[in-house]
């Protein structure tokens, strides 16, 4: 972790990859008019990195903000990183490079920095995550993460994208990719919250020199209000941004709540990618390399992890793939 962090700062990963410390998310953002106006702030403010995915429906609308960008000047493509996700009706290697070539056209890019698998289980074609609430039917259970992460590698051979890391991978999984690597992963983006800290895969992640970033930072309470069933989820939804514990210490900083949150996760060396499309709320997330939390209130906020028991994505309609990477309910 940088000794200093700014909104300029980068972790770095044993395969050489910086990754930004901050950046925008962008799931659940697929309005035109929304987005264009949530990704022309961001990138005023300076948000080095975007964050999106072939799910998010989006692809074709930050491309297009891009393109505009980079065309008059006010952006070069190597000052902005941008991660993009297979998904999970990808899982095959045959669907790796047609996928990211897509993509790729939607961005209008050479490249992406950063490319990762969105998730272990994998789906039938022309299927979308959505459908895995229906359970089987929609699931391909032969799914070899294995064999999919050496077409991945042909990726980053093929100048498609710089970097390949994973989204949503158990420790188990991480480490059967990192045996069988040829590239290793460059980065791992899960779910890691206080109530959630992936203690586990943090500890792996570390010693193996893999990059992580954290989604949900805050908490995802406006996750409904996008339309996705409250029963695809059965994890807890208690709002992080009410914890006592982080209101006592947004008052001793002078910070609100949602900047404590984030500034714990960097100071626990992983990036973040908060989103939101209030252009008051972007500068609050970045806003926060101006204090630092002390080592007792990092500790305060550490035993508010509950492990699995916090965790939120939890989606047990599709807990029979072999490669669902989360514990099952008994």
């Amino acid at each position: 972790m940088p000794t200093k962090l700014g909104p300029r700062s980068e972790f770095t990963a044993a395969t050489g990859l910086k990754l930004p410390v901050i950046g925008l998310g962008t799931a659940l953002n697929k309005d035109e008019a929304v987005l264009r106006k949530t990704l022309n702030a961001a990138l005023e403010i300076g948000y080095p990195l975007l964050d999106t995915a072939s799910m998010y429906d989006n692809e074709e609308i930050i491309g297009k903000v891009l393109k505009e960008w980079m065309d008059n000047g006010k952006l070069r493509r190597r000052d902005i990183f941008i991660t993009t996700k297979l998904p999970p009706q990808g899982n095959k290697p045959e669907c790796v490079r047609q996928y990211l070539e897509k993509q790729l056209k939607a961005l209008q890019l050479d490249y992406v920095d950063l490319y990762l698998i969105h998730h272990p289980v994998g789906f039938k074609p022309d299927t979308t995550f959505m459908s895995g609430i229906d359970g089987l039917k929609a699931l391909d259970v032969s799914t070899d993460l294995v064999a999919l992460w050496k077409e991945m590698e042909n990726m980053v051979d093929a100048g498609l994208t710089k970097y390949i890391g994973l989204s949503n991978f158990n420790v188990k999984q991480i480490d059967k990719i990192v045996q069988n690597a040829r590239i290793k992963p460059s980065n791992l983006q899960i779910e890691l919250y206080i109530y959630q800290q992936a203690k586990e895969q943090q500890e792996y992640c570390k010693k193996n020199g893999i990059t992580i970033t954290s989604y949900s930072t805050l908490g995802s309470m406006g996750v409904f209000d996008a339309g996705i069933p409250r029963d695809m989820f059965q994890g807890i939804w208690e709002n992080p941004l009410t914890d006592t514990d982080v209101l006592a210490l947004a008052k001793i900083h002078k910070k609100t709540p949602a900047q404590v949150l984030l500034r714990h996760m960097l100071q626990l060396g992983i990036a973040i990618i908060p989103k939101s499309s209030n252009p008051e709320r972007l500068k609050e997330n970045f806003n926060i390399f101006d204090f630092q939390l002390s080592k007792p209130e990092m500790l305060r906020l550490g035993v508010l992890d509950r492990g699995e028991e916090g965790r939120r994505f939890v989606v047990e309609s599709i807990s029979e793939h072999p490669e669902y990477p989360y514990q099952k309910k008994s």
